[in-house]
């Protein structure tokens, strides 16, 4: 009886992936604090002839390789990233507001991506659930003496309740039909805030600081004679519930759970014939996704310290799918590049502001057209990595 060995892979050295992350944080540092929009352009060339050049001479396949066998250091060496610029900048409020307000993008991301990215299910109403969370905290931080830590869960809680009672007229239509039920809604609750008083009407309504366990965000931090920012603290606080969004997305696709969604994905009808309760994992997406847009709609608006419906539209709610579509549906490292793109290039490119929606219109036909899959396109699911034969 002979048996077919295959030879064991040598390790692959992390050495490409770790000088690709120093580059990331000098470049990132770099684009943060530029002020001028010639030295912003300068940067937007320099960026795409440099991927040019490392594309070309392999650098970024051997980056890839690297990160795919060496996963622990890039998990690791993303935070480190975000750690390191968040000090490089610590003096710095606009630049580190806009480094948390990505980190929170990424969180409403991801859980777009386990809606219809693992499960198929189509949601436009992004900015609404997104709009629920940050809502329900300005009226508890308002009002109520709670815990502003429980009032984020309880945010959370709120925007998965109402998208489970969304999700029913969902679940009996398909395709575009389905998409019509989430932009409805989106709409409706735009229209709801607007005409309600009690919640500010247009004017929306102002949100008190953040204090954790007696710890006031809104509190700059001094240092001898360093001041630092306090939208440090924030940057903080978004990264450790991004981390955690991250993790619990990943363990669920790398779950029964996560293959029983991609069946329901790819094909429903398949599925069903299989035993794979369809409602079933199509609810626990939609709910659990909603969960997390709640739970960082409540840290953006204590963050900013400001709700109106405007920031609460449809546009908003394209602008976040623009986001998963251009990362790769599936893929959570492809919300980290979409989600800079989408919102650093025309907070820093102050001439195209207006046209933002016609900007992330573009970035979304040409994704389609020359990378139907993304920037970072997700890869074939392996059901049994640790097997050799």
């Amino acid at each position: 009886m002979t048996m077919n060995l295959k030879p064991v892979p040598s390790a692959v050295s992390p050495i490409p992936l770790l000088v690709g992350i120093a580059t990331v944080i000098v470049y990132a540092y770099l684009f943060l604090h530029a002020e001028s929009q010639g030295a912003v352009i300068g940067l937007l060339v320099a960026a795409c002839v440099l991927i040019v050049v490392l594309s070309r001479t392999g650098w970024i396949a051997r980056a890839g390789d690297a990160a795919e066998a060496n996963p622990g250091v890039l998990d690791w060496g993303a935070v480190a990233a975000v750690v390191i610029l968040a000090i490089a900048l610590h003096g710095e409020h606009f630049a580190l507001l806009m480094l948390a307000t990505v980190m929170i993008y990424i969180t409403v991301g991801l859980s777009l991506n386990l809606q219809f990215g693992y499960c198929g299910v189509v949601n436009f109403a992004g900015a609404a659930f997104f709009g629920i969370g940050s809502y329900t905290a300005a009226t508890l931080a308002t009002h109520t003496a709670l815990p502003h830590l429980l009032i984020m869960l309880i945010a959370g809680c709120l925007a998965a309740l109402i998208g489970s009672l969304l999700i029913l007229p969902v679940l009996r239509t398909r395709g575009h039909y389905a998409a019509l039920v989430t932009i409805a809604f989106g709409i409706l609750f735009k229209t709801f805030l607007e005409v309600n008083d009690t919640l500010g009407g247009p004017q929306g309504l102002k949100i008190p600081g953040m204090k954790i366990f007696g710890w006031v965000l809104n509190d700059n931090i001094e240092i001898g004679d360093i001041e630092i920012s306090f939208y440090l603290n924030y940057v903080l606080v978004s990264l450790v519930l991004c981390v955690i969004a991250f993790v619990l997305v990943r363990r669920l696709e790398r779950s029964w759970v996560g293959l029983s969604m991609d069946a329901v994905r790819l094909d429903e009808v398949g599925a069903a014939t299989f035993g794979v309760d369809i409602a079933r994992w199509k609810i626990s997406a939609f709910t659990l996704g909603n969960l997390l847009t709640g739970i960082a709609g409540a840290l953006y608006g204590l963050m900013t310290g400001f709700v109106a419906p405007n920031n609460f539209t449809f546009g908003d709610s394209l602008i976040l799918v623009s986001i998963v579509i251009l990362g790769g549906l599936g893929n959570p490292w492809g919300l980290l590049p979409a989600t800079a793109i989408v919102l650093l290039l025309p907070e820093k490119l102050q001439f195209i502001q207006e046209y933002r929606l016609l900007l992330y219109a573009v970035l979304v036909i040409l994704i389609l057209l020359f990378r139907p899959e993304g920037l970072l396109p997700r890869k074939i699911r392996v059901y049994f990595p640790g097997r050799s034969s």
